[in-house]
């Protein structure tokens, strides 16, 4: 296959350039003298670049050098710069030409750096997706041949840091309608083993009906529990909330205590199918179809009234068979039912945690291929990556908004800033 070396881009190369690459072209005899660091590629790369900049050049005063009707134009060379361009076989010196009025910015260094940071962004974006650093390598050896090592990606991914922290302070609504909090697990290597510990995380609905993860909180071991819990939400407070009109929760003790010691007048949701799997992990596998039907009756109860009813009659059938299943109802009912206060429409958005247990779902399919972290900063660099990718679609108001905000101000009207 016979190839042009004549121009690039348009951009002619003189002859005495093209002379002497055909010359050294001509004495490779194999692959390493091409693309070996040592190869004629790597030795005439700068010379190249330079001749292309200065065909660039021509291009863009109009005339070639000692050109007669480049006189008296108002503009002309004026000499060269040094810079750094990075190439597989390292960083290479290049003079750079320049015009007097200093307007000429070669195309090709442009260029050069928009390639670079597209590698850069790829390599932040497989990462991201839970591809280990070996994935990495090799997917961009495949997809761009070139040879990036692991200390460069580490490099690369530790560039994210600081809009990890300014994502992790950053100011937030004064006014969240709904919060959803949950935790889950990762494991982190900490003083020679490796230990589960807790990623708190925050969904908030703001009044626009936008949903927004507000941040990854990492504990210092598992069982924290609702200790840290106040930390978290205090940690809401510092950065501007002022208002949480309902909080929907798990069952975690003393959970309901740490979000009221900060914002006092929140309606507590407990989520009814962490109550639902709890109890049914009391119940004997023969009993579950007839306990859940008779359990249904309580939690999809048109009022409070009759859910309170149906519980006693789920008490009288199954209460001596299985009473802590029961009893768990009965002593969690006031956090159970608060969704009773509410519409159709804005108990479907409060009965459940659903929708932050959804978000660490994609979370975990990217934290279970890495193993342990050996760091909380290395971990939620890659929470934060995560996060990226598994918010973007997260453009438009929750479904019905415009209803259920109505719904909200009639029954927060007091605390409604309109």
């Amino acid at each position: 296959m016979k190839h042009d070396t004549s121009s690039t881009n348009g951009k002619q190369l003189n002859p005495e350039h093209l002379e002497a690459m055909q010359q050294a072209l001509s004495q490779a005899e194999t692959l390493d003298d091409f693309f070996g660091k040592e190869g004629i590629f790597a030795r005439m790369f700068a010379e190249t670049v330079e001749a292309l900049m200065a065909a660039e050049l021509t291009e863009h005063l109009g005339y070639e050098r000692y050109e007669a009707k480049g006189r008296n134009t108002g503009n002309s060379r004026n000499g060269s710069y040094s810079t750094s361009l990075r190439t597989s076989a390292g960083d290479t010196k290049v003079q750079v030409p320049r015009d007097r009025q200093g307007e000429f910015k070669p195309r090709l260094l442009q260029r050069q750096g928009r390639n670079t940071k597209e590698i850069e962004e790829k390599v932040l974006a497989l990462y991201g997706k839970g591809n280990s650093t070996r994935d990495v390598q090799d997917l961009l050896a495949e997809l761009y041949g070139i040879e990036v090592s692991a200390t460069t990606i580490s490099a690369i991914t530790d560039q994210v840091w600081p809009q990890v922290e300014a994502w992790q302070s950053r100011p937030l609504a004064a006014i969240y309608p709904i919060l959803y909090l949950d935790a889950m697990f990762i494991k982190m290597r900490r003083k020679h083993r490796v230990e589960n510990v807790a990623v708190y995380t925050v969904l908030g609905v703001d009044l626009k009906g936008q949903k927004e993860i507000l941040g990854h909180w990492i504990g210092a071991s598992e069982g924290e529990g609702a200790n840290f819990w106040l930390s978290v939400v205090s940690d809401l407070q510092a950065r501007g909330v002022e208002d949480v009109f309902i909080a929907c929760i798990d069952g975690l003790n003393g959970f309901k205590e740490a979000i009221h010691a900060v914002f006092p007048h929140t309606i507590i949701q407990r989520c009814v199918v962490h109550q639902i799997r709890h109890s049914l992990s009391y119940i004997s596998w023969k009993d579950r179809k007839e306990f859940v039907a008779d359990l249904k009756t309580v939690y999809q109860a048109a009022t409070r009234e009759e859910a309170e009813a149906n519980l006693v009659r789920l008490a009288e059938a199954w209460g001596d068979r299985y009473a802590i299943a029961v009893r768990s109802w009965e002593n969690n009912w006031e956090d159970l039912a608060a969704m009773f206060e509410f519409p159709s429409e804005i108990r479907r958005l409060i009965y459940t945690t659903n929708a932050v247990e959804g978000y660490h779902r994609q979370q975990r399919k990217v934290v279970k291929t890495k193993g342990s972290f050996p760091s909380p900063q290395a971990a939620r660099k890659l929470l934060y990556l995560v996060n990226q990718n598994a918010t973007k679609k997260w453009t438009k108001p929750l479904m019905n908004w415009p209803g259920i905000l109505n719904q909200l101000a009639i029954r927060f009207e007091e605390r409604m800033p309109f």
